[in-house]
């Protein structure tokens, strides 16, 4: 269809359609930009990085973030004594 053959009122309800359409698109947008909304797709992702798809546990996941933290803590505890 043309637009030299286009009705005022197709014209209108085209613009309230795109309207309506940029509205949602502006909400859902809104929606996922929350910081809330961002952390609980963060958090989620966190769990399922350490979840099988049966949802047991990964133990080997767990036990990579342990053997980190332990490393970590004991880097400072030496560099503290070092230090001292």
């Amino acid at each position: 269809m043309s637009s030299a053959a286009r009705t005022p009122d197709e014209i209108s309800t085209e613009i309230a359609e795109v309207r309506n359409r940029l509205a949602g698109t502006i909400d859902q947008l809104v929606y996922r930009a929350k910081p809330k909304t961002i952390l609980q797709r963060r958090l989620e992702s966190t769990k399922a990085s350490f979840q099988n798809v049966d949802g047991s546990l990964k133990t080997d996941m767990v036990v990579k973030v342990v053997g980190i933290a332990v490393g970590v803590v004991a880097t400072i505890i030496a560099i503290r004594k070092i230090a001292s």
